[in-house]
């Protein structure tokens, strides 16, 4: 079969192929997936250039969100079966034609959705659901790279919960359309101005949650812009920078919390949390409640580019390839 393959860790595309791998089996508790539409995030790039915690080995197969129907079914799993369409968080190899899957991370696809909106919810809503758990209605949030598929369905899933302010970042004013779109009550360039118009917006309080997904890199930041008891979220190292030590004595100044989120380490721990969100995603975008937009791929060989597109900070809401039928 057809997969997208990482031979070694590298900075660009220089080292991303289309190629043959063996068709995966599937073992005990698992399924295999003929995969109709896959999902490509900024997770892939971080693969891609050998951050630690991402590629298994090489040469790595990535991608995390696929959907389309079940081709086999390992010993021991129930509830589901063969040919019935189907989305899953993949943790890898999901850009591929076959992809192996834990059965408990494997959602049934509600009827009237597409392999192509389904495959949008794992990896972004699916997340962004999860995240904003703690949030309560009335409270703010800030996001920080508001502009891609993951910060456009942070806007979505907190106004669908009542959120009273919702502020999201962007590196340049050209990623500021996309995130406006999705939502944001304002959408602010992160820059040495970006302090005082949170707190503007804000009456000088701070926002109740922060939302990062670049390390450490601005913690010093967020320190500054949360409000009193409340959280920074950081769910991602796309910076790719050296983690830096948290300043607890600050955190004793602000009464604030820091906390990590990780849906691969969900996946390994409570995959269960996973299947939950993933379902509720997929049924808020069935009934209209969370609307996704995607921007579409056809076939593997386009995959290279937008993740090109992503790492170089160009790309335009949330990728997603689609693939023909097997024939097998």
């Amino acid at each position: 079969m057809h997969a997208v393959i990482f031979d070694q860790p590298a900075a660009d595309g220089s080292a991303t192929r289309v190629g043959d791998v063996e068709v995966p089996v599937a073992g005990p508790g698992e399924v295999t997936i003929d995969v109709r539409a896959a999902g490509v995030n900024f997770i892939d790039v971080m693969a891609r250039r050998g951050d630690p915690g991402y590629a298994t080995g090489w040469p790595f197969v990535p991608g995390l969100e696929a959907a389309g129907t079940i081709r086999a079914l390992g010993p021991g799993v129930d509830g589901l079966a063969v040919g019935m369409p189907v989305v899953a968080f993949t943790t890898a190899g999901g850009l591929a034609e076959v992809v192996k899957v834990p059965a408990g991370l494997v959602s049934p696809i509600p009827a009237g959705l597409t392999f192509e909106t389904a495959a949008a919810v794992p990896g972004t809503l699916t997340t962004a659901v999860l995240l904003l758990r703690s949030l309560r209605p009335g409270g703010s949030v800030l996001v920080h790279s508001a502009g891609g598929g993951l910060g456009q369905a942070l806007a979505r899933v907190a106004r669908r919960q009542e959120a009273g302010l919702i502020l999201g970042t962007v590196g340049h004013s050209s990623r500021s359309a996309g995130a406006e779109r999705a939502g944001y009550d304002a959408v602010l360039v992160r820059d040495d101005g970006l302090s005082a118009a949170v707190l503007r917006r804000t009456d000088g309080r701070g926002v109740d949650l922060i939302l990062d997904s670049q390390g450490t890199k601005w913690i010093d930041k967020d320190l500054e812009l949360v409000a009193p008891t409340g959280r920074i979220m950081l769910y991602g190292n796309a910076s790719g920078a050296a983690l830096d030590a948290i300043p607890t004595g600050r955190l004793f100044a602000t009464n604030a919390m820091v906390g990590a989120f990780s849906m691969r380490g969900l996946a390994a721990r409570a995959p269960w949390l996973i299947a939950e969100a993933q379902s509720e995603a997929l049924d808020a975008v069935a009934r209209g409640e969370l609307p996704v937009e995607v921007t579409p791929l056809e076939g593997l060989q386009q995959v290279a580019g937008a993740q090109q597109a992503l790492a170089d900070g160009r790309g335009e809401g949330k990728y997603v390839v689609t693939l023909p039928s097997r024939a097998d």
